[in-house]
């Protein structure tokens, strides 16, 4: 199975129709979204196309250019997010960040000189953004993006631990604040800046998680010794009494 972004053009009804998908070995199409623009890299948007999600893979086609379309499997995956935030992309989005087979082998230099230059090197992307032209598909897609994440999951090696394979979105993160009286920490419920999905070990979805539960004890730290102080005064007014 090919690592990392890939050009896609196999198309069903001599080019012109949906993608070639893997029957023979189970793929099957979930759901398909018309008029949706994709960002590779640091790149302007392409023009729009239809997005294809499958059991394995996302699939971008061009409506304009028969010869272009892009894929990637979920298990290049290592995260996904719904990104509102205009300062940090001016569009709302699906926002993926993709590892490539550069990440397997050693940690190249970051330089983005190929995703900028005319030539654009697929081995080399590590972001893509999928942006519909109704924003109101974000939370669908989303969603569809999270359950065929979780048909595939990162293998484990032997003697390694199961990864941190996690999925929350605002109304998720409310049902778990509620679950019970012992739970020790809560996620921001900010929907600009929901992350969606981390398939494995990865930096960002891990620091995201340890700082805020950093920031909830710092918080409850605070409380506990704000608690004490009003204690002691208490006590105090009580012995001068």
């Amino acid at each position: 199975m090919a690592v990392g972004l890939r050009h896609f053009t196999a198309r069903a009804g001599n080019g012109s129709g949906e993608p070639i998908l893997d029957t023979d070995n189970g793929e099957e199409l979930v759901h398909v979204q018309p008029s949706v623009s994709v960002a590779v890299g640091d790149r302007a948007p392409e023009s729009p196309g239809t997005l294809y999600i499958t059991t394995r893979q996302v699939i971008w086609l061009s409506e304009l250019d028969r010869e272009k379309g892009y894929a990637v499997y979920f298990l290049s995956l290592s995260l996904h997010a719904v990104s509102r935030d205009p300062e940090a992309y001016p569009s709302p989005c699906i926002y993926t960040q993709i590892e490539t087979e550069a990440d397997e082998v050693e940690d190249e230099s970051k330089d983005s000189d190929s995703e900028c230059s005319e030539v654009l090197d697929l081995s080399k992307i590590r972001e893509m953004r999928f942006i519909p032209s109704d924003a109101n598909q974000l939370d669908t897609l989303f969603q569809v993006f999270c359950e065929c994440a979780e048909l595939n999951p990162e293998p484990i090696e032997e003697g390694e631990e199961e990864g941190h394979n996690w999925i929350f979105s605002a109304d998720q993160l409310e049902d778990e604040a509620g679950a019970g009286d012992d739970v020790e920490w809560h996620f921001s419920q900010n929907p600009t800046n929901t992350i969606g999905h981390s398939n494995g070990h990865h930096d960002l979805a891990s620091s995201v998680l340890e700082l805020q539960i950093n920031d909830q004890r710092f918080e409850d730290a605070e409380e506990m010794e704000q608690d004490s102080d009003t204690g002691h005064h208490h006590q105090s007014q009580h012995l001068q009494d």
